[in-house]
Protein backbone atom coordinates (compact mmCIF):
# COMPACT_ATOMS: atom_id res chain seq x y z
CA UNK A 1 0.00 0.00 0.00
CA UNK A 2 1.25 3.24 -1.15
CA UNK A 3 2.30 5.08 2.18
CA UNK A 4 -0.24 8.18 1.57
CA UNK A 5 -3.32 6.32 1.15
CA UNK A 6 -5.84 6.03 3.07
CA UNK A 7 -6.02 3.25 5.46
CA UNK A 8 -9.35 1.95 5.60
CA UNK A 9 -11.68 -0.21 7.92
CA UNK A 10 -13.43 -3.28 6.83
CA UNK A 11 -16.83 -0.83 6.51
CA UNK A 12 -14.90 0.94 3.66
CA UNK A 13 -14.16 4.05 5.91
CA UNK A 14 -11.08 5.49 7.07
CA UNK A 15 -9.91 4.51 10.72
CA UNK A 16 -9.47 7.23 13.06
CA UNK A 17 -7.52 6.24 16.62
CA UNK A 18 -8.14 8.95 19.88
CA UNK A 19 -5.35 7.98 21.73
CA UNK A 20 -6.99 8.70 25.69
CA UNK A 21 -4.81 7.90 29.22
CA UNK A 22 -5.55 9.35 32.54
CA UNK A 23 -6.02 13.02 33.32
CA UNK A 24 -5.92 13.43 29.44
CA UNK A 25 -7.85 17.01 28.70
CA UNK A 26 -11.35 16.16 28.16
CA UNK A 27 -11.75 18.34 24.71
CA UNK A 28 -8.34 17.22 23.41
CA UNK A 29 -9.88 13.83 22.53
CA UNK A 30 -13.65 14.99 22.47
CA UNK A 31 -12.89 18.13 19.73
CA UNK A 32 -11.51 16.33 16.91
CA UNK A 33 -14.08 13.46 17.99
CA UNK A 34 -16.81 15.34 17.17
CA UNK A 35 -15.24 17.04 14.03
CA UNK A 36 -15.14 13.15 12.32
CA UNK A 37 -18.56 12.39 13.35
CA UNK A 38 -20.13 14.99 12.56
CA UNK A 39 -18.67 14.85 9.02
CA UNK A 40 -19.88 11.15 9.17
CA UNK A 41 -23.47 12.58 9.97
CA UNK A 42 -23.45 15.16 7.44
CA UNK A 43 -22.30 12.61 4.46
CA UNK A 44 -24.76 9.79 5.62
CA UNK A 45 -27.62 12.56 5.96
CA UNK A 46 -27.08 13.60 2.11
CA UNK A 47 -27.00 9.52 1.44
CA UNK A 48 -23.11 8.78 1.19
CA UNK A 49 -21.30 6.52 3.16
CA UNK A 50 -19.57 7.64 6.16
CA UNK A 51 -16.33 8.47 5.68
CA UNK A 52 -14.41 7.90 9.00
CA UNK A 53 -14.65 4.97 12.00
CA UNK A 54 -13.63 6.86 15.13
CA UNK A 55 -12.58 4.85 17.77
CA UNK A 56 -11.31 6.06 21.54
CA UNK A 57 -8.35 3.57 22.76
CA UNK A 58 -6.48 3.35 25.92
CA UNK A 59 -4.04 1.13 27.54
CA UNK A 60 -6.15 0.94 30.72
CA UNK A 61 -9.68 0.59 30.23
CA UNK A 62 -12.73 -0.32 29.63
CA UNK A 63 -12.85 3.32 31.16
CA UNK A 64 -10.03 5.78 32.02
CA UNK A 65 -11.03 9.63 34.02
CA UNK A 66 -10.47 12.13 31.80
CA UNK A 67 -10.11 16.05 32.98
CA UNK A 68 -13.28 17.55 34.53
CA UNK A 69 -13.56 13.66 35.99
CA UNK A 70 -15.78 12.58 32.94
CA UNK A 71 -15.42 8.91 32.29
CA UNK A 72 -14.48 8.09 28.62
CA UNK A 73 -15.39 4.19 27.10
CA UNK A 74 -12.09 3.49 25.45
CA UNK A 75 -11.31 0.29 23.21
CA UNK A 76 -7.78 -1.19 24.04
CA UNK A 77 -4.53 -0.41 21.97
CA UNK A 78 -4.79 -2.73 18.65
CA UNK A 79 -2.83 -4.65 17.62
CA UNK A 80 0.14 -4.45 14.69
CA UNK A 81 -2.15 -5.79 12.49
CA UNK A 82 -5.20 -3.25 12.48
CA UNK A 83 -4.56 -1.23 9.39
CA UNK A 84 -4.98 2.31 10.64
CA UNK A 85 -5.41 5.79 8.42
CA UNK A 86 -5.16 8.58 11.79
CA UNK A 87 -3.41 8.63 14.65
CA UNK A 88 -4.38 11.66 17.08
CA UNK A 89 -2.55 11.72 20.30
CA UNK A 90 -4.63 14.10 22.50
CA UNK A 91 -2.36 16.32 25.42
CA UNK A 92 -3.49 16.92 29.39
CA UNK A 93 -2.46 16.80 32.77
CA UNK A 94 -2.14 13.22 32.45
CA UNK A 95 0.92 14.14 30.03
CA UNK A 96 4.20 13.41 31.64
CA UNK A 97 3.37 10.39 33.56
CA UNK A 98 2.02 9.21 29.69
CA UNK A 99 5.55 9.54 28.73
CA UNK A 100 6.97 7.99 31.38
CA UNK A 101 5.32 4.95 30.48
CA UNK A 102 8.03 2.90 27.86
CA UNK A 103 4.80 1.06 26.56
CA UNK A 104 2.82 3.37 25.43
CA UNK A 105 5.95 5.19 23.74
CA UNK A 106 6.91 1.92 22.05
CA UNK A 107 2.97 1.80 20.82
CA UNK A 108 2.84 5.27 20.02
CA UNK A 109 5.99 5.19 17.41
CA UNK A 110 4.97 1.89 16.13
CA UNK A 111 1.17 3.00 15.10
CA UNK A 112 2.67 6.37 13.94
CA UNK A 113 4.52 4.24 11.46
CA UNK A 114 1.87 2.04 10.38
CA UNK A 115 -0.38 5.02 10.14
CA UNK A 116 -1.13 7.58 7.01
CA UNK A 117 -0.66 10.49 9.39
CA UNK A 118 0.31 11.07 13.01
CA UNK A 119 -1.81 14.27 14.95
CA UNK A 120 -0.91 15.84 17.98
CA UNK A 121 -3.12 18.33 20.14
CA UNK A 122 -1.63 20.71 22.83
CA UNK A 123 0.58 18.97 24.90
CA UNK A 124 0.52 15.81 23.01
CA UNK A 125 3.62 16.87 21.12
CA UNK A 126 5.47 15.96 24.50
CA UNK A 127 3.98 12.02 23.94
CA UNK A 128 5.02 12.13 19.93
CA UNK A 129 8.20 14.13 20.61
CA UNK A 130 8.64 11.52 23.93
CA UNK A 131 8.38 8.36 21.28
CA UNK A 132 10.90 10.24 18.93
CA UNK A 133 8.47 10.43 15.93
CA UNK A 134 9.26 14.82 15.72
CA UNK A 135 12.55 14.15 15.50
CA UNK A 136 14.07 16.31 12.80
CA UNK A 137 10.69 18.16 12.31
CA UNK A 138 8.23 21.27 12.80
CA UNK A 139 5.98 21.13 15.87
CA UNK A 140 4.03 23.27 17.87
CA UNK A 141 2.15 22.91 21.23
CA UNK A 142 0.60 25.27 23.69
CA UNK A 143 1.79 28.69 23.80
CA UNK A 144 2.48 28.16 27.51
CA UNK A 145 4.08 24.87 26.93
CA UNK A 146 6.31 25.79 23.37
CA UNK A 147 9.46 26.86 25.34
CA UNK A 148 9.50 23.76 27.43
CA UNK A 149 8.73 21.37 24.33
CA UNK A 150 11.86 23.34 22.56
CA UNK A 151 14.17 23.09 26.00
CA UNK A 152 13.21 19.25 26.75
CA UNK A 153 13.13 17.34 23.09
CA UNK A 154 16.25 20.30 21.07
CA UNK A 155 15.72 17.25 18.12
CA UNK A 156 11.62 19.26 17.48
CA UNK A 157 12.03 22.13 15.96
CA UNK A 158 9.54 24.36 17.77
CA UNK A 159 7.33 26.91 15.90
CA UNK A 160 5.62 28.89 18.75
CA UNK A 161 2.55 30.88 16.62
CA UNK A 162 0.73 28.17 14.21
CA UNK A 163 -2.82 27.09 15.59
CA UNK A 164 -1.62 24.23 13.47
CA UNK A 165 1.17 22.80 11.04
CA UNK A 166 2.15 20.03 9.06
CA UNK A 167 5.88 18.24 8.45
CA UNK A 168 5.03 15.58 6.25
CA UNK A 169 2.47 12.86 7.74
CA UNK A 170 2.76 14.65 10.99
CA UNK A 171 0.22 17.21 12.70
CA UNK A 172 0.58 19.19 15.30
CA UNK A 173 -1.50 21.87 17.47
CA UNK A 174 -1.74 24.50 19.50
CA UNK A 175 -3.75 24.40 22.90
CA UNK A 176 -6.71 22.60 23.65
CA UNK A 177 -9.33 23.75 21.20
CA UNK A 178 -7.41 24.01 18.20
CA UNK A 179 -7.62 20.32 18.01
CA UNK A 180 -10.82 21.15 16.15
CA UNK A 181 -9.23 23.74 13.96
CA UNK A 182 -7.05 20.97 13.05
CA UNK A 183 -9.46 18.17 12.63
CA UNK A 184 -11.22 20.20 10.44
CA UNK A 185 -8.09 20.88 8.23
CA UNK A 186 -8.04 17.17 8.01
CA UNK A 187 -11.34 16.85 6.80
CA UNK A 188 -10.62 19.11 4.04
CA UNK A 189 -7.83 16.78 3.15
CA UNK A 190 -9.68 13.79 3.14
CA UNK A 191 -13.40 15.09 1.80
CA UNK A 192 -12.68 18.47 0.34
CA UNK A 193 -13.07 21.98 1.13
CA UNK A 194 -17.02 21.88 0.87
CA UNK A 195 -17.23 19.00 3.41
CA UNK A 196 -14.84 20.56 5.98
CA UNK A 197 -17.09 23.90 5.69
CA UNK A 198 -20.33 22.46 6.11
CA UNK A 199 -19.01 20.56 9.60
CA UNK A 200 -17.56 23.43 10.60
CA UNK A 201 -21.06 25.69 9.94
CA UNK A 202 -22.67 22.48 11.45
CA UNK A 203 -20.39 23.36 14.75
CA UNK A 204 -20.45 27.63 14.43
CA UNK A 205 -16.44 27.30 14.32
CA UNK A 206 -14.18 29.07 12.33
CA UNK A 207 -13.30 27.03 9.20
CA UNK A 208 -9.95 28.84 9.39
CA UNK A 209 -9.41 30.56 12.21
CA UNK A 210 -7.91 34.31 11.92
CA UNK A 211 -4.47 34.41 13.12
CA UNK A 212 -1.76 32.57 15.16
CA UNK A 213 -1.77 31.51 18.61
CA UNK A 214 0.17 34.34 19.52
CA UNK A 215 -3.29 36.79 20.01
CA UNK A 216 -4.19 34.54 22.91
CA UNK A 217 -0.81 34.59 24.91
CA UNK A 218 0.60 36.18 27.70
CA UNK A 219 3.52 38.78 27.58
CA UNK A 220 5.88 38.11 24.56
CA UNK A 221 8.32 35.79 26.73
CA UNK A 222 10.53 39.09 27.92
CA UNK A 223 9.46 38.24 31.15
CA UNK A 224 11.14 34.80 31.23
CA UNK A 225 14.38 36.49 30.93
CA UNK A 226 14.80 36.60 34.38
CA UNK A 227 16.09 39.87 36.72
CA UNK A 228 19.11 40.70 33.92
CA UNK A 229 16.96 43.18 32.19
CA UNK A 230 13.80 42.81 34.28
CA UNK A 231 14.29 46.44 35.45
CA UNK A 232 15.05 47.70 32.03
CA UNK A 233 11.64 45.78 30.88
CA UNK A 234 9.58 47.68 33.25
CA UNK A 235 10.74 50.81 32.51
CA UNK A 236 10.67 50.35 28.20
CA UNK A 237 6.98 49.36 29.53
CA UNK A 238 6.20 52.80 31.14
CA UNK A 239 8.00 54.88 28.68
CA UNK A 240 6.72 53.24 25.40
CA UNK A 241 6.04 56.75 23.63
CA UNK A 242 9.37 58.13 25.22
CA UNK A 243 12.88 57.91 23.64
CA UNK A 244 13.73 54.58 23.12
CA UNK A 245 17.34 54.99 21.41
CA UNK A 246 20.07 52.28 21.73
CA UNK A 247 21.74 55.34 23.67
CA UNK A 248 18.93 56.07 25.68
CA UNK A 249 18.03 52.17 26.62
CA UNK A 250 22.19 51.13 27.79
CA UNK A 251 22.31 54.96 29.61
CA UNK A 252 19.06 53.44 31.64
CA UNK A 253 21.07 49.58 31.84
CA UNK A 254 24.08 51.17 33.17
CA UNK A 255 26.01 49.80 30.30
CA UNK A 256 28.02 50.99 27.11
CA UNK A 257 26.28 50.45 23.73
CA UNK A 258 28.06 47.79 22.46
CA UNK A 259 28.20 46.05 25.60
CA UNK A 260 24.57 46.43 26.29
CA UNK A 261 23.59 45.39 22.33
CA UNK A 262 25.78 42.14 22.55
CA UNK A 263 24.73 41.17 26.26
CA UNK A 264 21.07 41.66 25.90
CA UNK A 265 20.73 39.59 22.27
CA UNK A 266 22.89 36.93 24.50
CA UNK A 267 20.26 37.25 27.07
CA UNK A 268 16.69 37.94 25.32
CA UNK A 269 17.96 36.11 21.79
CA UNK A 270 16.46 39.42 20.33
CA UNK A 271 17.90 43.14 19.34
CA UNK A 272 16.44 46.31 21.45
CA UNK A 273 14.74 47.06 18.63
CA UNK A 274 12.64 44.24 18.39
CA UNK A 275 12.54 43.70 21.71
CA UNK A 276 10.82 47.30 22.25
CA UNK A 277 8.51 46.06 19.18
CA UNK A 278 7.32 43.38 21.62
CA UNK A 279 6.99 45.50 24.57
CA UNK A 280 4.81 48.01 22.86
CA UNK A 281 2.52 45.08 20.82
CA UNK A 282 1.97 44.08 24.56
CA UNK A 283 0.87 47.68 25.70
CA UNK A 284 -1.48 47.93 22.81
CA UNK A 285 -2.65 44.75 23.40
CA UNK A 286 -3.67 46.00 26.97
CA UNK A 287 -4.99 48.72 26.05
CA UNK A 288 -7.35 47.67 22.94
CA UNK A 289 -8.68 45.09 25.14
CA UNK A 290 -8.96 46.99 28.27
CA UNK A 291 -10.03 50.57 27.11
CA UNK A 292 -12.00 52.34 24.80
CA UNK A 293 -9.34 54.70 23.41
CA UNK A 294 -9.50 55.13 19.86
CA UNK A 295 -6.89 53.23 17.60
CA UNK A 296 -4.61 56.43 16.75
CA UNK A 297 -4.33 57.28 20.09
CA UNK A 298 -3.28 53.96 21.31
CA UNK A 299 -0.66 53.83 18.20
CA UNK A 300 0.81 57.15 19.61
CA UNK A 301 0.65 56.16 23.72
CA UNK A 302 2.74 53.09 22.58
CA UNK A 303 4.84 54.73 20.75
CA UNK A 304 4.38 53.32 17.20
CA UNK A 305 3.71 56.60 15.72
CA UNK A 306 1.21 55.93 13.52
CA UNK A 307 -1.73 53.18 13.06
CA UNK A 308 -0.35 51.79 9.75
CA UNK A 309 3.28 50.90 11.81
CA UNK A 310 1.19 49.40 14.76
CA UNK A 311 -1.28 47.18 11.85
CA UNK A 312 2.16 45.92 10.58
CA UNK A 313 3.74 45.11 13.92
CA UNK A 314 0.43 43.21 14.65
CA UNK A 315 0.42 41.21 12.19
CA UNK A 316 3.91 40.56 11.84
CA UNK A 317 3.90 39.03 15.70
CA UNK A 318 0.05 38.11 16.16
CA UNK A 319 -0.92 37.58 13.15
CA UNK A 320 -3.80 39.79 13.22
CA UNK A 321 -4.98 43.71 13.07
CA UNK A 322 -5.47 45.75 15.82
CA UNK A 323 -8.90 45.91 14.74
CA UNK A 324 -9.45 42.13 14.61
CA UNK A 325 -7.38 41.76 18.38
CA UNK A 326 -10.08 44.18 20.00
CA UNK A 327 -13.06 42.60 18.34
CA UNK A 328 -12.18 39.39 19.73
CA UNK A 329 -10.59 40.23 23.28
CA UNK A 330 -12.21 43.39 24.40
CA UNK A 331 -14.13 43.70 27.67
Amino acid sequence: MPPNSPRFSPNGSRLVEVLAYPAVQLLDVTGPLQVFASANALLAKAGNAEPYTVRVVAKDGPTIEASAGVGLAVHSLPSSDVAIDTLVVPGGDGVDAAAADRVLLDWIRKRAGQARRTASVCTGAFLLAASGVLDGRRAVTHWGFCAELARRFPAVRVEPDPIFLRDGPFWTSAGVTSGIDLALALVEEDLGRDAALAVARYLVVFFKRPGGQAQFSEILSLQATGDKFGALHDWISNHLADDLSLPMLAKQAGMSERSFSRRYAETTGLTPARAIERLRVEGARHLLSETRLPIKRISQRCGFGSEETMRRSFLRLLATTPQDYRARFAG
